[in-house]
């Protein structure tokens, strides 16, 4: 009996996905297990998978597209089956599409080995007739479409992407005049080339399609920013001796320790002392949480991802700093799972590597603060009535006023600061 794939939950706050990449196609057979979509969500690329053999009869949707929680992927089922009463409304007919959209990126891989393999063997000759011709044909090729976007397959769009090349500079070999992956590859950037680039205006204004990551990171913050009162709290903290001992510690061990993982730990270790601030709103109640789950924000191309250290007040730094680096690693490459990003308690925004010398930060929902922290800045401080260089670091803690009242917060940031000042405390 044929069945029907829908767009599965694949994260706590999805509402859509979008069908990043489809690894199937109707007629093909599939076994339990296999992977037939990746799934574009708020917070990573998903795999979803078939929980029943059989045949792809129908696939709804194309790569790009996005689709509903609970709407139709596709349908699996034996060959020949009937599924006129699984359509609905579709008729089983798929809508004109241009010539563009019919082409695969695998056809034009293909058509382009095709003319390597045609030309392989012969002999150098220089024919003017056919050489006008082959200009004439590449002239009249164009990489963007009426409305002015650019014609590019998905794999050359992410190759570009990484190497940073303008799109603009490139004329497309593909259908169309469509860019390739042979193009992409082939590209050798003219001198000044970069600079040119950076100089040159749009010649309009252009609307960017907005990912599935940025409409909910948008609506996130708007509930969170207009729906719990903020306020805000800032602190300077000596960084003196936590650079002394990050240089110790760096100096004997294998994983290298960031400034960072000295301010997660010091979070962890002053929620354990103060429990309140390691709450979330629920209505009717604030729920206390027994375990200390520290998320760290990562910038990635599309918003901002935090993954959760958890157990934080029970790992060391060497932990801390791994863990934090695999996570962040995995949030720019957009492969977190959901037990990688859910359950946070408490959230740490640093802003300091970018030289950002204090500023405030939205809560991160359902935690009661999120701690912002800037850089650390050479400054002269006074010192035993001397004027002598300083390292001075702000952090501003935005705190849900439901939840937390500012003698609360000013409480933890001052354990936080005794933490970082005197850092071996963290070490017992």
């Amino acid at each position: 009996m044929a069945i029907v794939i829908d767009m599965p939950k694949l994260s706590d706050t999805m509402e859509e996905g979008v069908i990043a990449k489809w690894n199937v196609k109707e007629g093909d057979e599939v076994k339990t297990g296999d992977i037939i979509a990746e799934v574009e969500t708020d917070k990573a690329t998903m795999e979803v998978e078939a929980f029943d053999p059989g045949t792809i009869l129908k696939i709804f949707v194309k790569e790009g597209d996005a689709v509903p929680l609970g709407g139709k992927m596709a349908i699996i089922g034996k060959p020949d089956e009937d599924i006129s009463d699984l359509l609905g409304d579709d008729d089983g007919k798929a809508e004109p599409v241009s010539k563009e959209e019919k082409e695969p990126v695998e056809k034009e891989t293909l058509e382009s080995e095709a003319e390597a393999e045609e030309t392989k063997g012969k002999p150098d000759e220089f024919d003017p007739e056919a050489e006008d011709a082959k200009a004439d044909k590449v002239s009249d090729k164009k990489s963007t479409s009426d409305d002015g976007k650019i014609k590019i397959s998905p794999l050359a769009k992410k190759m570009a992407k990484d190497k940073g090349i303008e799109l603009s500079n490139i004329q497309g070999s593909g259908p169309q005049g469509r860019i390739i992956k042979k193009d992409i590859e082939e590209y050798k950037e003219t001198p000044g080339a970069q600079q040119q680039a950076a100089m040159k205006r749009p010649e309009k204004d252009e609307d960017v399609q907005v990912s599935q990551m940025r409409k909910v990171i948008a609506k996130r913050l708007a509930e969170s920013k207009f729906g719990s009162p903020h306020f805000y709290e800032t602190i300077d903290i000596d960084m003196k001796k936590a650079i002394e001992a990050r240089e110790g510690m760096n100096a004997s061990g294998e994983v290298k320790i960031s400034f960072n993982d000295f301010v997660v730990k010091a979070c962890a270790m002053a929620l354990r002392k103060h429990p309140k601030v390691n709450s979330s709103w629920m209505g009717d109640v604030m729920r206390r949480h027994a375990g200390i789950h520290v998320a760290v924000a990562v910038a990635v191309d599309e918003g901002l991802l935090t993954p959760v250290i958890r157990d934080t007040d029970l790992k060391g730094f060497v932990q801390i700093s791994a863990e934090t680096k695999e996570l962040a690693g995995k949030a720019r490459d957009k492969k977190l799972q959901p037990e990688e990003w859910e359950g946070s308690t408490f959230t740490v925004s640093n802003l300091g590597m970018f030289g950002i010398e204090e500023f405030t930060a939205i809560i991160n929902p359902p935690n009661a603060c999120i701690l912002a922290v800037g850089a650390i800045r050479d400054v002269p401080v006074i010192e035993d009535g001397q004027v002598v260089p300083g390292k001075r670091m702000k952090v501003t803690l935005s705190s849900d006023h439901r939840i937390v009242d500012g003698a609360t917060s000013a409480q933890f940031l001052k354990t936080v600061r005794e933490l970082l000042e005197n850092p071996v405390n963290m070490l017992l």
